[in-house]
């Protein structure tokens, strides 16, 4: 299978301190890559080099075979590298059908027009009708996005970023701070994604890593300490040892 994104060497330095010591990652097209690691591991920091909105001090990332370690944030969007964020973001007075307009609108190049209404383009509010249909948000089009529930506006949130058509998502905790009920319907929603387009998930929710991920990367101290299937992460003693215990083994 084809490699859709490759990292190599990637480092950040905050003074003495390195939050990212070397990374290397290839995530397969189509599949979902897991990272997990402990509070302080450096995952979001590595979210946001990858994404372009962290300089790095050193490594490379390539998108499918394409050098972008130097492209800022705008260009990566472009070339199909998009992300999520731990805190929701979207656009709380506007409905979930005018949330999805404009980031189809912002795939098409008319970010520059961000204040013009986003219903003065009927096709373009046509298509976003059709991808919340395809994303199972078809029932709450009307609704301001700010009147959803926390687990809705994240999936409306995951939704936006995919209706730009990427390449890669970098899932940031898509599951922080849902309750049991929204974060088995984020689960059974991110499932139905596997294979149209590759992720890379940041979640502490183990559960859904598990049902979720292809390969797992866990990041121990800004380095990443092992990488394989899922079956094979929950045997490795070092990660039970830094992160998992000994139940994950057990329960394996």
């Amino acid at each position: 299978m084809s490699e859709a994104m490759r990292v190599r060497g990637l480092v950040k330095r905050f003074g003495g301190v390195l939050a990212t010591d070397g990374v290397d990652l290839t995530l397969t097209t189509g599949q979902c890559h897991a990272l997990i690691g402990p509070n302080g591991a450096g995952k979001t920091t590595l979210i946001h080099q990858l994404a372009g909105s962290l300089p790095s001090d050193a490594g490379t990332v390539a998108l499918q075979g394409q050098d972008i370690t130097h492209w800022p944030m705008h260009r990566r969007v472009r070339a199909g590298l998009v992300r999520s964020y731990q805190i929701t973001s979207v656009f709380g007075r506007l409905t979930v059908q005018d949330n999805l307009a404009l980031a189809l609108q912002a795939r098409m190049g008319g970010l520059w027009r961000w204040w013009a209404p986003a219903r003065a383009d009927q096709a373009r509010f046509e298509q976003a009708a059709q991808w919340a249909e395809r994303l199972g948000l078809s029932d709450m089009l009307d609704r301001q996005a700010g009147a959803l529930s926390h687990g809705q506006q994240r999936q409306l949130e995951v939704a936006m970023a995919l209706a730009t058509e990427p390449r890669v998502v970098l899932l940031d905790e898509p599951m922080a701070g849902m309750g049991p009920d929204e974060s088995q319907r984020m689960l059974t929603w991110l499932q139905t994604l596997k294979g149209s387009v590759t992720l890379l998930l940041v979640e502490h929710d183990m559960d859904a890593v598990f049902a979720l991920a292809d390969t797992v990367s866990v990041l121990v101290a800004g380095r990443v300490l092992t990488t394989g299937s899922p079956h094979a992460v929950r045997q490795h003693p070092a990660v039970k040892a830094a992160y998992l215990g000994d139940e994950w083994g057990a329960a394996a």
